[in-house]
């Protein structure tokens, strides 16, 4: 009989001292799933309970169609035995065995033969690109090798559920884009379900597939990368996508924001709304603008941040918004001394959606 696909389902509530982490998540095989959100909004607490190693107040947690944790009967199966795999953003190798001996570790527990399991590990640590630092213990080894030997025996034990929590985050910066890629391969290749914690976007784009947004324990948007991307439904979704984001209330092709603000746009809509867009639709003006732009708002320049030979302003008014201008232009417009401005974008650029 065919194996089934490999699942994992879960409704955890849980209080940990300010946070009340309340989700339900549900990952399959067909995609990886990357958890992002803001620091302290409760995405390693949500690996933590996955894994055991904190318990659930309320909810259901099931692995490959097992239930693992489950409060009103009573379930709570041991981490070791939740068949499934954590990479934690600080390793958590064992300090005292080498780098063969933590992936064999896993392998020996299940009652896997010595040699069987030596064997195995050894071919992990290759295939991971470390087939000589099989004798190095965890001190020895750089940050982007510990997390290479930590993913090696996650995966080594064959879990249903493979669990990344910021996978990246012990890498230096020269190491990272080829960690990223054994990252990719080998989640691209694993048959089971696949969640990656992180607060990095290029991270989360690089490895999967599927946005799941928890923002103060609770979920806030959940998607396809290019849908949850494309259409934010929070502010931090926004920043994170670098995209403007009001709310408001549509009426055909114009939009009341919520701060009270009237922005034009080319799609008609009516009912609640979001508008987005970019800020390099923006262009600042120090008088009322000439041309055709349907949206013209006043402003003041408050803020200014160089990046490279552009530079983002922050613009507050009717409209509050981000600004992405040239070096020129900030010089131009003497932009350094802030001050009322004008911002116009044409209605064409605003992205107009359901709220």
């Amino acid at each position: 009989m065919a194996r089934q696909p490999l699942t994992l389902d879960a409704t955890i509530a849980l209080s940990l001292g300010s946070l009340n982490l309340d989700v339900d998540l549900h990952v399959d095989h067909k995609t990886a799933v990357a958890v992002v959100g803001p620091n302290g909004a409760g995405k390693t607490t949500l690996v933590r309970a996955l894994a055991g190693l904190v318990a659930v107040d309320r909810g259901q947690v099931v692995i490959d169609g097992t239930v693992v944790e489950d409060p009103v009967t009573r379930v709570r199966v041991a981490p070791e035995w939740r068949h499934l795999g954590v990479v934690f953003q600080d390793h958590r190798l064992f300090p005292n065995l080498t780098a063969l001996e933590n992936v064999e570790f896993g392998l020996r527990a299940r009652g896997m033969p010595r040699a069987q399991a030596r064997a195995s590990a050894a071919s992990w640590l290759e295939r991971v690109g470390l087939a000589a630092a099989g004798k190095l213990r965890p001190r020895q080894l750089s940050g982007d090798q510990a997390q290479r030997v930590a993913l090696a025996r996650a995966l080594a034990i064959e879990p249903a559920v493979l669990l990344l929590d910021e996978p990246l985050a012990a890498a230096d910066a020269s190491a990272r884009a080829e960690l990223r890629r054994l990252l990719r391969q080998e989640l691209g290749s694993y048959p089971g379900a696949r969640v990656v914690v992180t607060h990095d976007p290029i991270e989360a784009a690089a490895l999967a597939d599927r946005l799941v947004v928890v923002e103060e324990g609770r979920i806030t948007q959940a998607g396809p990368l290019a849908e949850v991307t494309a259409r934010p439904r929070t502010p931090w979704v926004a920043t994170m996508v670098g995209l403007n984001l009001r709310r408001g209330v549509a009426s055909h092709t114009t939009v009341r924001t919520d701060s009270g603000g009237l922005v034009a746009t080319g799609t008609p809509l009516n009912g609640p709304a979001f508008i987005a867009f970019r800020p390099n639709a923006v262009t600042i003006h120090r008088r009322p603008p000439e041309g055709s732009a349907r949206n013209v708002w006043p402003g003041q320049a408050t803020a200014l941040h160089p990046a490279g030979d552009r530079a983002r302003v922050r613009v507050d008014g009717p409209v509050p918004l981000i600004a992405e201008v040239t070096a020129a232009a900030v010089s131009e417009l003497a932009l350094d001394d802030g001050g009322p401005v004008w911002a116009s974008v044409k209605a064409t650029d605003v992205d107009v959606y359901p709220a």
